[in-house]
């Protein structure tokens, strides 16, 4: 087993290597064995955070992380539901990338002491299939360990690039000899759809009886997980700003963040589904939360992650979860208003009879002074 395993586990030889190992699951998990416990933080992570790394990695063994692998894997299956699939595989892909591009940029470096860490461009698109059909550009100079510019086969482009935007078509790029060419951020951005994709094989697994076996013995790390998934409110429609009615919770990860405090995971991703939620876009929310610890970057990933269903998907928690992560207290005692934020949003919109000015609105004036 080498870290490399742990990692990458979707790659072939992490497959093979958990083979080897006569691990039964079955047996893991009955036992309750720390991976386990990290598959279910795996998944949790996906469906909060956009991402599957450990938020305490020294806490785990390289066996734990190799093993969580196919635990959140059946955990993900047993949850049935597509939207948790593609979350899964979505974050999946996420994390590799990231872990590819820190491997590309520490070569040489510190990843020189554990060469059996790290994953290399050629290693990885060979891994996905897709060797011969992407090459680095050779008739313009560039840095052979980090090469700016690619070509890839015209086919192998356009079903990587489905799904991805306007500026993926065809039509938008330069064609020359049936391939496609793209820059390095462009290539990383394809491969991380090839990885999905290849993390999505197979699920969900079909066959596994919830009250039997495996299955059966995952009912806690499946109350909770389900528990995320079913957090979702009957509000209506949402499109106003007016950050003196929001719920106290979310106000109060807002002056947190603007007091320079970074936020938890969580906290992150209730602040940002909240915003989603209430009709802000991505540039709406960086500009919101501008003098804040929020990085723009980090906050234009997690509002795609939520862009497509508008943060009705997965929606901010109820304020019960959030007070088991310690972010709602139910100050005012408004839970009796409402027990969701966006519903005690809604609630707030309605029955105020204040001329509420939306935030946006005011942005733009001031803009223009």
């Amino acid at each position: 087993m080498t870290p490399r395993d742990a990692r990458y586990p979707f790659l072939a030889a992490a497959r093979e290597t958990v083979t080897e190992t006569g691990v039964d699951l079955g047996t893991l998990v009955a036992n309750d064995e720390p991976a386990v416990d990290r598959g279910r933080e795996r998944v949790e992570r996906a469906l909060l955070a956009g991402r599957v790394d450990a938020e305490t990695p020294d806490e785990w063994r390289l066996e734990d992380e190799l093993l969580s692998y196919p635990i959140a894997r059946i955990l993900v299956s047993l949850l049935d539901s597509p939207a948790a699939v593609e979350k899964y595989a979505a974050a999946e892909a996420k994390t590799a990338i990231e872990r590819v591009k820190d491997d590309l940029d520490t070569a040489g470096s510190e990843l020189r002491s554990t060469p059996d860490a790290s994953l290399d461009r050629a290693t990885l698109i060979a891994e996905l299939g897709l060797e011969g059909a992407i090459t680095p550009e050779a008739d313009t100079p560039q840095p052979a360990a980090a090469p700016e510019w690619f070509w890839i086969e015209v086919g192998t482009y356009l079903d990587l690039a489905t799904g991805l935007g306007d500026d993926w078509r065809l039509v938008n790029r330069e064609l020359s000899d049936g391939q496609v060419r793209v820059d390095r951020e462009e290539l990383f951005r394809l491969l991380r759809a090839a990885i999905r994709r290849r993390v999505a094989e197979g699920l969900p697994f079909e066959g596994l009886n919830e009250d039997e076996g495996i299955a059966a013995e995952l009912e806690a790390e499946l109350t909770e997980l389900r528990r995320l998934l079913s957090e979702r409110t009957t509000v209506g429609e949402i499109d106003f700003v007016a950050r003196e009615l929001f719920p106290p919770c979310i106000e109060n990860l807002l002056q947190k963040a603007e007091d320079g405090i970074e936020l938890e995971a969580i906290e992150q991703f209730t602040l940002m589904a909240f915003l989603t939620g209430i009709g802000m876009d991505a540039d709406e929310i960086v500009a919101f939360c501008g003098e804040s610890s929020l990085d723009p970057k980090g906050i234009r990933y997690q509002i795609e992650y939520l862009q497509a269903d508008r943060g009705t998907q997965y929606p901010p928690p109820s304020c019960e979860t959030l007070s088991t992560y310690g972010i709602c207290h139910n100050e005012d005692d408004h839970w009796k208003v409402a027990g969701h934020p966006l519903a005690y949003y809604q609630h707030q919109l309605e029955a105020t009879d204040d001329d509420l000015v939306d935030w946006r609105e005011q942005a733009a004036v001031d803009d223009s002074e």
